[in-house]
C-alpha cells in the first residue's frame, strides 16, 4: 500500500497540472481521452495520477474494461481541485485588471426578485463610481447558483441556502422576505372576481418553474393542501422575459413576488389577483464562501448591495422574532 505524504507536505506538491488531469479523468472517463485533452501521452497521465494517489494516500478513480469511474475521494477531491484552478484564473485575471489600473472583476449570482430590483441598481450604483469593474451577473436558482458559489465560478450569490450541502463552508447574509402573489394579465377572467379561490385557479393554464425547484414543490405542496390536483395546464421557464411575455399576451398565471413586475403593475398590463396564495419563501440574502477573502472589486459590490438593500427593502424583523407561515 502506498503511503501518504502528510499534511502541507502532500498538500504543497500537488501542482496545477495534477488538478488539470484530474478533472480531465472525472470529464472523459477515460485515460486516453483524459491524456489527450490534457496534452499528454496515456503513459504520461497514468503516472500522473498515480503520483497524485500516492501523495493522498487514497484512490482517486477505480479502473474497469470501459475507462476510469471516480472514487468517494476523487469525487471529494475533484470539487476542490475545480475550485482552486478556477481561484488561480481569477487571481491571474485580477492581477491584470490591477496592473492595468482596473478594479478588477466580480461574478453575481442572483434569483429572480433581486436579480430585477436590488442587483441592477447595485451594479448600476457601482459602476458610476468604478465604471473599469468587469459585473458579471447570472440569474437562476438559488441550488445551482450555490453549487457554482462553490466551485468558485462565482463570487457572490443572492439567494437562499436550501440544504445541508456546504453549508459550513458559507456564510448568510438575510436582506429581506420574498412573498408570491398570483399575477395575471389585466382583464383576465379571473381577474373582476372580488375573492378568488385556491380550486378557480386550478383549471387555468400557469407558468410554473421547472420541477425540483424549491417553489414549484411550494405551488405542488399548497394546492394539495386544499385537497386540489396540481394544475395540469403548464409552461414551464425559470426565464422572466419568456414568463411576462406569456403573461401579457395569455391568460395563464403565475406566482411572482409583486417587485419582479412591478411597472407592468403600475401601468395596469398586469394585476395580483385577490387571494392569498399561502407561498412562503425563506429571507434571501447574500451569501459568501468563509474561506475566501474578497478582493477590492468584490469589497466595493458587497458595501454597495447592503447600501441599496437599506434602501429598497424594509428593516427585517430582529433575530429572536418568529415568522408566520
Amino acid at each position: 500500500m502506498v503511503q501518504a505524504a502528510t499534511g502541507w507536505s502532500a498538500a504543497t506538491r500537488l501542482k496545477t497540472r495534477h488538478l488539470a488531469l484530474l478533472l480531465h479523468l472525472y470529464e472523459q472517463r477515460s485515460v486516453l481521452r483524459a491524456a489527450e485533452a490534457a496534452n499528454m501521452t496515456q503513459p504520461a497521465a497514468s503516472k500522473l495520477l498515480a503520483e497524485m494517489e500516492g501523495l493522498l494516500g487514497v484512490p482517486l478513480f477505480e479502473r474497469h474494461a470501459r475507462g476510469v469511474e471516480p472514487t468517494t475521494f476523487g469525487l471529494a477531491m475533484v470539487r476542490r481541485a475545480r475550485s482552486a484552478l478556477s481561484e488561480i484564473e481569477r487571481a491571474r485575471e485580477e492581477i491584470a485588471a490591477l496592473r492595468e489600473g482596473r478594479l478588477g472583476q466580480v461574478s453575481i449570482g442572483t434569483v429572480v426578485n433581486p436579480g430585477t430590483t436590488l442587483v441592477p441598481q447595485a451594479v448600476a450604483a457601482v459602476k458610476r463610481d468604478f465604471p473599469g469593474l468587469l459585473v458579471e451577473v447570472e440569474m437562476d436558482y438559488s441550488r445551482p447558483l450555490v453549487a457554482r458559489l462553490l466551485d468558485g465560478q462565482l463570487d457572490i450569490v443572492i439567494g437562499r441556502i436550501m440544504g445541508p450541502e456546504g453549508a459550513d463552508e458559507l456564510e448568510f447574509e438575510p436582506l429581506a422576505d420574498e412573498p408570491h402573489a398570483v399575477i395575471a394579465r389585466s382583464g383576465h377572467p379571473l381577474a373582476a372576481m372580488e375573492t378568488v379561490r385556491h380550486a378557480d385557479l386550478q383549471d387555468h393554464g400557469w407558468i410554473m418553474p421547472p420541477r425540483g425547484s424549491v417553489l414549484r414543490t411550494r405551488l405542488d405542496a399548497v394546492f394539495h393542501q386544499y385537497g386540489l390536483r396540481s394544475p395540469q395546464n403548464l409552461v414551464e421557464t425559470s426565464s422572466l422575459p419568456v414568463i411576462i411575455h406569456l403573461l401579457r399576451h395569455s391568460d395563464l398565471l403565475t406566482a411572482l413576488p409583486t417587485e419582479s413586475v412591478a411597472p407592468y403593475l403600475q401601468t395596469a398590463q398586469m394585476q395580483v389577483l385577490p387571494i392569498d396564495l399561502g407561498v412562503r419563501m425563506e429571507y434571501f440574502g447574500i451569501i459568501r464562501r468563509r474561506d475566501k477573502t474578497p478582493s477590492p472589486g468584490v469589497a466595493r459590490m458587497l458595501d454597495t448591495l447592503r447600501e441599496t438593500a437599506r434602501r429598497i427593502y424594509p428593516p427585517l424583523p430582529a433575530p429572536n422574532a418568529t415568522r408566520g407561515g
